[in-house]
């Protein structure tokens, strides 16, 4: 450990691909895969984004959680802090610039970098055709859900010191349309495209990009799916799956896609669906 100190003050030694050396005065004993390392996950209050970040903090890292809403940020501050987890939160907006600010500054509270970025904050504020969408839909879709995720990162990228991980989530409906969720379909889908991309551009600089795809987990947001009974009965029928997905079944995916073990994984789209329609 002295010997590692000795050679990064005289700036002989090179952290390995997703290790932050980050330390406080206080000297650190690394626990978990994560450990050291400072991660931001949006819309992480409820639903796949907080048992994103619980899992993440869970494995060492320390998590800065948001949301729109005060109070929902209050209560994923409390009840992961009360499971004995370093996390910190405040609320943000993906698609207001003032509020990624805010949030951007409070991830760099705890340590002055951010290894992790999982860009979970998602809306879809119409169960209709996508040519049934009016225009101030399709902008708050695309607003939220695709351009949000790369201005965020835009901002984050100077303290990532080339070095970190970035999770996009996206959804089996890139894979599989439905007409009832026309706009949002195409947002998703986008997220694809725009993980490959961002593969490349980021591949120098070290940081992987790579897509989480849910298929039905059972949430607030997807509830107009799993509360449908003929969907579900329909959803059972094909795919032969006997019960629905549940949050933590994508985070374990993330951590890993986060720590060391992907080091060589990125510009990948992976589905947590049970059984999706991708070959």
């Amino acid at each position: 450990m002295l010997r590692a100190v000795t050679l990064f003050r005289r700036g002989l030694f090179r952290p390995s691909p997703g290790l932050s050396v980050r330390m406080t005065s206080s000297e650190i004993t690394p626990k978990g895969i994560l450990a050291n390392q400072v991660a931001v996950v949006t819309g992480s209050t409820d639903g796949i984004g907080f048992a994103i970040a619980r899992r993440l903090a869970q494995d060492g890292a320390h998590v800065v959680v948001s949301s729109r809403k005060q109070q929902n940020v209050d209560w994923a501050v409390a009840t992961l802090q009360g499971e004995g987890l370093s996390v910190t939160g405040t609320v943000c907006h993906v698609a207001k610039a003032e509020d990624r600010e805010r949030l951007v500054a409070k991830a760099l509270e705890h340590g002055g970098g951010i290894d992790i970025l999982v860009c979970n904050a998602g809306v879809n504020p119409l169960v209709g055709s996508t040519l049934g969408a009016s225009e101030q839909v399709w902008d708050k879709i695309l607003s939220v859900n695709v351009k949000a995720p790369a201005l965020l990162l835009r901002q984050l990228l100077p303290h990532m010191e080339n070095r970190g991980a970035v999770i996009l989530v996206s959804s089996t409906a890139a894979y599989t349309p439905r007409v009832d969720l026309g706009a949002y379909n195409v947002s998703k889908t986008a997220l694809l495209g725009l993980t490959r991309t961002l593969a490349l551009e980021l591949a120098p600089k070290d940081i992987r990009v790579n897509c989480l795809v849910p298929g039905v987990i059972e949430t607030n947001f997807s509830k107009v799916l799993h509360k449908n009974e003929t969907f579900w009965n329909n959803y059972k029928e094909n795919y032969q799956l006997q019960r629905i997905g549940r949050p933590e079944d994508c985070a374990g995916l993330v951590s890993f896609l986060c720590s060391p073990d992907a080091s060589y994984i990125t510009g990948e789209n992976i589905a947590v669906a049970g059984l999706s329609s991708r070959l």
